[in-house]
């Protein structure tokens, strides 16, 4: 039954698919990466990903659209420079749709099993629905944090070796990375860490076969992309707007507050710290005070706001706060609002609101009883 349902949600999602209808998409970015390695090219190149993305449909109008994960991520585009950019979204609409499956599988498994299907809710999640739109890689990064939520008390090495997951866009997770570093640290967790150092040390292996210079390409690609330029709604890029424009380093500051808190509030709980209750939080606060981030990259909330989901239910709270936030966020992508206006700035406040209430805090300050351990 839910083989039928993924194939019914990959033929709406390929429905009348064609190379011009995919070059809108942020996949072609991947796509013209992944070609270019194919090729023996720079994955960076303006002028060369240009001419793929026309080549495949891309308006004269349009601006081009660059991949603009680190090279750790190029594993992930590699493979799709050997087919058309019609059959390469299909599958990678297909591998997103089974890594979602699996996230929340995970997920339900972290919850103890329970006979709600809460967890189910996470297929309708608005930010789910627009990452599978545009082909995104956030759908990659919920699977990585969830698997490593999973493993980290009984498999520790594959814990840390799904993290690489998580760290094709490590922006998102600076507090939660930061968290990560003193917690290894203080429960002596080395063999994760070198899972992680494992993975990340073969995808370095790996970009640095497909292009030798892929790092100093990045860096060129960065430095003259006028990535900090673009309107991205978040909290962060507001902060600098409204004070000032040209500050660039004000982009960072709530992040960097941010991890300075982490430090605290890991510190005072270390002895009692819990990945699936205070772990939560800071990856919901990591990804609210993020210096680049967009409203498909709240997809690696799911777990928070599932468990939440939970904890509110069993402890008979109401609902309808998180399902008027989730109606709120569903109609605006429905009504096809631009992802680029400050309309989606109050969403990762809001999911962050939703924890919160859901776990207990707003009234007596303390986390309910945590989850079951795996």
């Amino acid at each position: 039954m839910v083989l039928a349902g993924h194939l019914f949600v990959l033929a709406i999602l390929t429905n009348g698919l064609t190379d011009k209808s995919v070059s809108s998409r942020d996949f072609i970015s991947y796509w013209a990466a992944g070609k270019q390695l194919h090729h023996g090219g720079n994955p960076y190149y303006f002028a060369a990903v240009r001419s793929l993305e026309r080549s495949a449909g891309l308006s004269d109008n349009d601006s081009i659209l660059m991949m603009r994960n680190l090279p750790t991520a190029l594993f992930l585009a590699w493979p799709l420079g050997f087919f058309t950019p019609t059959v390469a979204l299909t599958l990678w609409l297909l591998a997103s749709l089974a890594s979602l499956s699996v996230s929340l599988a995970v997920i339900w498994l972290l919850l103890g099993k329970p006979d709600s299907l809460w967890h189910l809710w996470g297929y309708a999640f608005a930010p789910v629905l627009a990452c599978l739109r545009a082909g995104q890689f956030g759908i990659f990064l919920l699977l990585g944090f969830v698997l490593f939520l999973y493993f980290y008390n009984k498999k520790p090495f594959l814990a840390g070796a799904s993290l690489l997951l998580c760290a094709t866009k490590p922006h998102l997770f600076l507090s939660l990375a930061t968290v990560l570093v003193l917690w290894i640290v203080c429960e002596r967790a080395y063999r994760l860490l070198a899972g992680f150092l494992t993975a990340l040390a073969a995808s370095c292996a790996l970009a640095f076969y497909l292009d030798a210079h892929a790092w100093a390409h990045y860096s060129f690609m960065m430095n003259n992309g006028g990535a900090l330029q673009e309107p991205v709604p978040t909290l962060s890029t507001f902060f600098r707007l409204y004070l000032d424009p040209q500050a660039v380093w004000l982009q960072f500051l709530p992040a960097t507050l941010a991890c300075l808190w982490a430090v605290w509030y890991f510190w005072s709980r270390r002895e009692r710290w819990d990945w699936l209750d205070q772990g939560l939080l800071v990856l919901l606060v990591s990804a609210m005070v993020t210096p680049f981030g967009w409203f498909f990259d709240e997809v690696l909330l799911l777990p928070a706001l599932l468990i939440g989901l939970q904890r509110a239910d069993d402890a008979h709270r109401a609902l309808w706060p998180i399902g008027l936030l989730a109606g709120a966020a569903f109609a605006e992508l429905v009504c096809d609002v631009n992802l680029t206006t400050p309309f989606y700035i109050w969403t990762t406040p809001a999911w962050l609101a939703w924890y919160l209430y859901a776990s207990g805090r707003v009234f007596s300050g303390k986390a309910e009883k945590a989850l079951p351990q795996h």
